[in-house]
């Protein structure tokens, strides 16, 4: 589990083609001294496990799955990174609760500077759109972010300086496809009244119903 704040920017010193999955090595820097073979770390918001350690460059396993789903299929020598080690029970819970499992890609459509941030606006699969709300959370990227705005199949967000500096999101442009995550609080919710939505007769949405369909 992560918290969308991103603790490092790393770059892909190799990245080697096993069939249709792909081995990524990863230059970190000290803040990722000490990284444990078989642990996990969010890589653009994809929760990855280390295999290798060799010092400061790390190498992580990116499955078939994780390449369909994910832009690190894109990725090449010198492609910078968002890099989050997983929570401990005693971390601060900074932004809000990411799994690493992406959902789908983004596209940035819209860049626009106001005052001293800036505004991005993404598209996404019309199917997610049950996912966001106002000033909901969603994780770009890997990184924790607000929504200022939203519609069927668009988010608007607002960059400020320290966000944009210390993560990717510097890089992006028109046309990029972003990792993203939707809140996995909502996907629980659905799970959870799904019995009752499909219920002809519509009982009431009571702890016990609840309780009935597994919550």
């Amino acid at each position: 589990m992560f918290t969308g704040l991103v603790q490092a920017i790393g770059t892909i010193i190799k990245t080697e083609i096993l069939g249709r999955d792909l081995r990524i090595s990863i230059s970190s820097n000290p803040q990722f001294e000490n990284i444990e073979i078989g642990e996990s770390i969010a890589v653009n918001g994809a929760c990855l496990t280390v295999e290798r350690n060799n010092g400061d460059i790390f190498s992580v396993y990116a499955s078939e799955e994780t390449l369909k789903r994910t832009n690190l299929k894109n990725i090449t020598t010198g492609t910078k990174v968002n890099l989050e080690r997983a929570i401990r029970p005693i971390d601060r819970l900074g932004g809000h609760l990411v799994s690493g499992h992406v959902d789908c890609l983004s596209v940035v459509k819209e860049i626009k500077e106001v005052g001293e941030s800036t505004k991005y606006t993404l598209n996404f699969p019309e199917k997610f759109s049950k996912y966001v709300v106002e000033k909901g959370s969603i994780a770009l990227d890997g990184i924790s972010l607000t929504i200022n705005q939203c519609g069927s199949n668009f988010i608007e967000i607002n960059i400020i300086p320290e966000t944009k500096n210390k993560t990717t999101i510097s890089q992006w442009k028109v046309g990029t496809k972003v990792n993203t995550e939707f809140d996995i609080v909502g996907k629980y919710i659905e799970k959870m009244v799904s019995p009752w939505e499909k219920n002809s007769e519509k009982k009431e949405l009571t702890i016990d119903f609840l309780r009935e369909h597994g919550f």
